[in-house]
């Protein structure tokens, strides 16, 4: 892989170990709340699935970067990642807010299409 598809891959990563530290850690805080513009009482009340939620996130960053460092078969454990990247981010989109698939989706498939070249 070279320099591009790296620093992609890497902002990928660092997108969902940000979304981990969000849905995990901070949905109930004032922070979070802003963030995904919740009120109070909905953050409290749906505070396990966010967690859940982040933990998934945190799952698709740790295939990213065992893809990164992986020897062998790093192009295909790299572009199944991506694409369960990009496909929650098209259903995240699709379902709660168009703004997902700018943020998740499309650098997904920006560092796919680097992959696969």
């Amino acid at each position: 892989m070279d320099i591009v598809t790296d620093t992609i891959i890497i902002l990928v990563i660092v997108l969902h170990l940000y979304f981990l530290y969000l849905e995990m850690f901070m949905w109930h805080k004032p922070y979070g709340r802003q963030v995904f513009g919740l009120s109070r009482a909905f953050a409290v009340e749906s505070r396990t699935l966010a967690a859940n939620q982040g933990l998934y996130n945190g799952f698709l960053a740790a295939g990213l970067i065992w893809g990164m460092i992986a020897e062998t078969s790093a192009e295909a454990i790299l572009s199944f990642f991506l694409v369960c990247i990009i496909v929650a981010g098209v259903f995240g989109g699709l379902t709660v807010s168009s703004k997902i698939i700018w943020v998740q989706a499309v650098p997904a498939a920006a560092g796919l299409f680097l992959v696969l070249m």
